[in-house]
């Protein structure tokens, strides 16, 4: 494509990288949120070189989905994903209990073709009890002729004097829904798109499964057109397993928590790094597989 990443907006609430006249992303840093959604950064809307939104944005089915976002469902019973918390044998249930993640400061760098963005988060219970510090890093790279990335890496500190334990709705009993981590929801009109995994993996089969790469082929309304998200799991990433729906609506979160629950002792630090190509078209493996090998980490 020729045209580089560049930072075309910053202010006090959003930061917007745009390639050419198409804005890739705008990250809302301070959301006005309501407190029961889970106030917290996210990306939306995320566009693919073509100018097509590939996230969706507060959808009626959960309000706390917002393009995608770095979240947690439940820290020592604390609800950073916003909404009704699962509860063991009673379901999901509105509790006090949901927490913030506020932004502190930005350092950004321009260079070699890539965007770079640092971030300082701090996440807050509904309490006000400040129990983790985040170091947040997203850069935009590999800006080529039909595609983009996002390359995102997280450090999340334990700042209590006691462990903090990470769990989702399943490892709190309900079977198949362990979400937490980096979510992308997708728009409505993504619902029964396809998914394809890396060594043969495909479909709504891979809820829970593990697998390096995990990519979803959505359609576009209005426009004759589709799009393709790649998610890439790093090799250093422990545990994770891939939370995905194509019904009743799209979905990809590779969980850290998803079996089974992750205990960060006081000042221990959790490390997880991922990237999201966003594609024009619809890719096929060969192509996905293609990419994937072309790009290591």
């Amino acid at each position: 494509m020729g045209e580089r990443p560049v930072i075309t907006r910053q202010d006090d609430e959003v930061l917007v990288v745009s390639v050419g006249d198409v804005e890739l992303f705008t990250y809302v840093h301070r959301p006005s949120t309501l407190a029961f959604e889970g106030p917290k950064p996210y990306l939306h809307p995320v566009r693919t070189l073509a100018g097509d939104v590939v996230t969706a944005f507060r959808p009626h089915d959960h309000r706390w989905h917002k393009g995608v976002q770095m979240t947690a469902t439940d820290v020592s019973g604390e609800n950073f994903w916003g909404g009704v918390t699962y509860v063991r044998d009673q379901g999901y249930v509105a509790l006090p209990n949901v927490g913030s993640m506020r932004h502190e400061d930005f350092t950004v760098a321009s260079a070699g073709g890539e965007v770079r963005i640092d971030e300082l988060l701090s996440w807050f219970t509904e309490a006000g009890q400040h129990w983790v510090h985040e170091m947040r890093q997203f850069t935009v790279r590999d800006v080529e002729e039909s595609a983009w990335t996002l390359e995102f890496c997280t450090t999340v500190t334990n700042l209590r004097s006691e462990p903090l334990v990470f769990g989702s709705p399943t490892t709190n009993g309900r079977e198949l829904a362990g979400y937490t981590g980096f979510f992308w929801r997708g728009p409505r009109s993504f619902t029964e798109g396809t998914v394809i995994a890396a060594d043969g993996g495909s479909g709504q089969e891979m809820m829970g499964k593990a697998a390096r790469w995990l990519a979803f082929v959505g359609h576009h309304d209005e426009v004759d057109r589709s799009s393709t998200l790649l998610f890439v799991d790093h090799p250093d990433n422990k545990g994770t397993h891939w939370f995905v729906r194509s019904t009743p609506f799209a979905a990809v979160n590779p969980s850290f928590a998803f079996h089974d629950t992750v205990e960060l002792a006081p000042g221990e630090a959790l490390v997880l790094r991922y990237r999201l190509v966003v594609a024009d078209g619809e890719w096929d493996r060969d192509q996905l597989e293609s990419y994937v090998e072309a790009h290591p980490w």
